[in-house]
């Protein structure tokens, strides 16, 4: 357990919390650190079985966390979450978005139900979730809101192109705008962090579908650093905004992409 406990007395609702594979995710990440900080956290997976493994990283190490199952394409899964959340816990001052949808096609071979289905995943979502999170949050003096959502809103791919995944995600960044200017006074923050070429076992599986390996693209070498990220790195950029450190930051849109997007290739 973190010694600095930032994050003690705060409930945290994390979404995709659990690793699509081997390895450590963003919401698995983020998961274990907030814990370690001293959050409760609330682990929302569509797999109850991703879930278990954060859960017992966190129980490992001393801290406290509840799983909720939830698909949140469907809208009374949606609403499951909060109202599980103040049961177990009695509210929430911290919301992370992280969970996402993928779409690997470009504009032309996009249908509009793979459209449809990014956007209920990466932007209804977290909007309804906002909804239901801010009057709680506001009842305890304030909170914490922070959306994942990526470099694709930001700039092109390299002519691969994912407009459903990129469109939805930059949805994400219009929400944050609207929810900083609606609600700061009331002690809402909200911010968005912007992954950029990150190690996880979906980007390793996203990959691994291409008939490639990370070793032979090596897309590290495309960032400024000249290396790629991780999922802890994610999950300090988000500790940093959430915790008391980021006191008086809102409505921030934070790249954490190794310089990705400064560079010419």
């Amino acid at each position: 357990m973190s010694t600095l406990g930032k994050l003690v007395g705060k409930i945290a609702i994390i979404t995709g919390a659990g690793s699509s594979g081997p390895g450590m995710g963003t919401g698995k990440a983020m998961s274990v650190l907030f814990a370690r900080e001293g959050a409760k956290v609330v682990l929302v997976d569509m797999f109850e079985e991703r879930a278990r493994e954060t859960l017992d990283l966190i129980t490992a190490d001393g801290g406290e966390a509840a799983i909720v199952q939830a698909d949140l394409s469907d809208i009374p899964s949606i609403e499951k979450v909060m109202s599980e959340c103040i049961g177990k816990f009695g509210g929430v001052d911290i919301l992370i978005n992280n969970a996402a949808l993928t779409s690997p096609y470009g504009m032309l071979d996009t249908t509009t139900e793979q459209l449809e289905k990014c956007i209920a995943v990466n932007l209804t979502a977290p909007f309804l979730l906002c909804k239901s999170a801010i009057p709680t949050m506001i009842e305890r003096g304030g909170g914490s809101i922070i959306n994942i959502t990526s470099i694709a809103s930001l700039r092109g791919q390299g002519g691969k192109g994912c407009p459903a995944y990129a469109a939805s995600k930059a949805g994400m960044n219009g929400l944050m705008i609207d929810v900083a200017d609606s609600f700061g006074k009331q002690g809402i923050r909200i911010n968005c962090v912007a992954p950029g070429i990150i190690d996880t076992p979906m980007r390793e599986a996203t990959i691994a579908k291409g008939g490639h390996t990370k070793e032979s693209l090596n897309l590290g070498r495309k960032t400024a650093l000249g290396i790629e990220g991780d999922a802890w790195d994610i999950a300090r950029a988000a500790l940093f905004l959430a915790g008391p450190d980021g006191r008086y930051i809102t409505g921030v849109h934070l790249p954490v992409d190794g310089g990705v997007i400064s560079t010419s290739h």
